[in-house]
């Protein structure tokens, strides 16, 4: 018997929910930072077995709306609902804004399977580990409950085995080679926009997009030309540096990360331009694609 499904990850910002599929995936599939809401758009991660296909969705976390973008992400959280064939319901122990009304009603509403996932075990004590998991159980009758914690590696080994064991039935979606829905530009844009958020603070980060123009690959060589998109001016300027000290850095760290990637040479060209307003702009959402 095959089995398959899609297990999609959903939570509140800083959940964990990338590290996550970072361990499932044994790879550097999605940003992960400490900055919350760095995950934007929804991708699928495909781990194959001798006896399952196991398609897991990073989410972005669930978050009030403010802008478009935070509109558009919601509703990638929504239609990851539709399609679950195993919900992980992801929340971060100790932090009161895990109990997120509208984000619980939702997930209760879920006619799949739900794992509460109650992650970063490490970093509390058992007092606050007795308080939660009876939060939780009050909240979800009946739900199973892990205690986790990725950073750690801690049960994540033994989450995929149950995961694997609630698939359905099923047939396999993807071939074997392939390990996510997404192309190669897709993942370089992550990977530079993981550098934005890692060496800028406040605003910067989130008002900051990565297109990348050209990807070229011939041999061992892949030819690249990204830009990184800003609302105003004076973002332009922060992003570029002082003698264009700070845009060479974050080259230098994404093409260092794009080798390992690809496992090739990269040759990596960053550009800045902006784009008026963009997160309000339809027309320049759809070019960056939030459609």
């Amino acid at each position: 018997m095959f089995k398959s499904g899609f297990v999609n990850i959903i939570g509140l910002p800083n959940a964990g929910k990338s590290s996550l599929i970072n361990r499932f995936m044994q790879d550097n599939f999605s940003i992960v930072t400490s900055k919350a809401q760095t995950t934007r758009h929804r991708a699928l991660g495909i781990v194959n077995g001798n006896n399952y296909q196991l398609v897991i969705s990073d989410t972005p976390g669930f978050t009030n709306p403010k802008n478009r973008i935070h509109d558009y992400m919601n509703k990638k959280i929504l239609d990851s609902f539709k399609d679950a064939d195993i919900i992980l319901f992801m929340v971060e122990l100790g932090i009161d804004k895990n109990r997120d009304v509208k984000l619980i009603e939702k997930v209760k509403k879920s006619k799949a399977p739900v794992l509460l996932l109650l992650n970063k075990v490490d970093k509390v004590n058992q007092t606050v580990l007795e308080n939660e998991s009876k939060f939780w159980k009050s909240e979800f009758k009946n739900i199973e409950i892990w205690m986790i914690s990725v950073k750690e590696n801690f049960n994540i080994e033994n989450l995929r085995e149950r995961i694997i064991e609630l698939l359905p039935e099923g047939p396999k979606y993807f071939p074997d080679d392939a390990w996510t829905d997404k192309n190669e530009r897709f993942f370089v844009n992550e990977i530079i926009r993981e550098k934005i958020f890692k060496n800028y603070s406040q605003e910067l980060p989130y008002i900051s997009e990565v297109i990348t123009e050209k990807f070229k690959s011939k041999n061992k060589i892949i030819k690249i030309s990204s830009l990184i998109i800003v609302e105003k001016e004076s973002q332009k300027g922060i992003i570029i540096g002082n003698k264009g000290n700070s845009i060479k850095n974050i080259g230098t760290e994404s093409r260092k990360d794009l080798e390992r990637f690809f496992n090739k040479k990269v040759f990596l060209e960053l550009n800045v331009k902006v784009y008026k307003d963009w997160r309000k702009n339809s027309n320049y959402l759809k070019k960056l694609g939030y459609n």
